[in-house]
């Protein structure tokens, strides 16, 4: 398929216009039908399926996702309020997601769904507090072991589920960044029970997480057979239903439009870095992750998916929270 137009503006101007339409949600595809009632029916994400998408997708190669990714390997969306490269983009989305938190030196952080430890790395770092991060994928917990070495930073290779049954550990503040995703609508309240115990009680929890307008949309099955298998979107109404027992919503920010210059930047990288990789991964692969990188950033340019950072709390901060800006 040839895009129309020499330049890549011309491509995603189309795919724009093309998600705009909202096609997706006027014609019953009997793949999406079936993807959504597989959604409904089947837990997608129990503990048994969890660990395909860590050695479908994130262990591709660490060489592949730095090539890509900026220096700190952060694989969600950068913050580009005052950036004008990748690079600042994703600095000004840990320090902003550091600056949330509230972080003290001292303060132990747990970090569910930590890759390679890049907000780990860089709060040990600058805010001088104690990481432990949890991740299904072998290559991100052995590399970002390597990348962290002589810090107090700790990675585990455990499902989330597994971690602190007996609620015993508890830290002054617990993130999840760009792995909520994948949870699924069947297993969002066991997420924030699992949080709830791991977390003191006058702490403060920072949940990053993609999400759609409405949850009765379905994973497009191309994403889930290809790209990112038994991930489920979540909506603001399914966190906030699953999450009200244990927590409080503190403050809620939508920066879903800083998804598309973030998708772009990578598939710029991506492309730059593409006759390296050739050899390894071949033609089909690279046809998939080009798709793949500029039909999620027409998706966020549409306004299809969105992008919220929570910040919750146990029993509310004393007089009040106050967003950083």
């Amino acid at each position: 398929m040839r895009w129309p137009g020499a330049g890549g503006r011309d491509r995603r101007q189309a795919l724009r216009s093309f998600l705009a339409a909202r096609l997706d949600e006027q014609v019953n595809n009997f793949s999406v039908v079936m993807q959504g009632l597989r959604a409904r029916l089947f837990n997608l994400q129990n503990t048994r399926r969890a660990w395909r998408v860590g050695e479908h997708h994130y262990d591709l190669g660490n060489d592949f996702f730095a090539a890509m990714l900026d220096s700190h390997l952060t694989y969600s969306c950068g913050y580009w309020a005052e950036a004008n490269s990748l690079e600042a983009a994703q600095t000004a989305k840990l320090d902003l997601i550091c600056r949330k938190l509230g972080l003290q030196p001292g303060m132990r952080l747990l970090d569910i769904g930590c890759g390679w430890g890049s907000l780990m790395k860089f709060a040990a770092e600058n805010y001088g507090v104690q990481c432990l991060g949890l991740t299904i994928s072998r290559e991100q917990a052995e590399h970002g072991s390597l990348r962290c070495a002589g810090l107090p930073v700790e990675f585990r290779l455990q499902d989330y589920r597994e971690f602190n049954r007996s609620g015993h550990q508890r830290f002054e503040r617990v993130a999840s960044v760009g792995m909520f995703e994948h949870v699924g609508r069947k297993n969002h309240q066991g997420f924030f029970e699992m949080v709830r115990r791991s977390v003191s009680d006058d702490g403060v929890f920072l949940l990053h997480t993609i999400g759609r307008n409405a949850g009765r949309i379905p994973t497009d099955p191309w994403i889930d057979r290809h790209i990112f298998p038994n991930c489920e979107l979540p909506s603001l109404s399914q966190i906030f239903d699953s999450c009200e027992q244990g927590f409080l919503i503190e403050d809620v920010q939508h920066f879903g439009a800083d998804y598309d210059p973030t998708l772009l930047a990578w598939h710029e990288r991506f492309e730059q870095a593409w006759p390296s990789f050739a050899p390894r991964y071949g033609e089909r692969f690279r046809r998939m992750w080009r798709f793949y990188l500029l039909a999620c950033a027409g998706s966020f340019r549409a306004r299809v998916n969105q992008l919220w950072q929570l910040v919750l709390s146990p029993k509310g901060v004393p007089c009040g929270y106050r967003r950083q800006l």
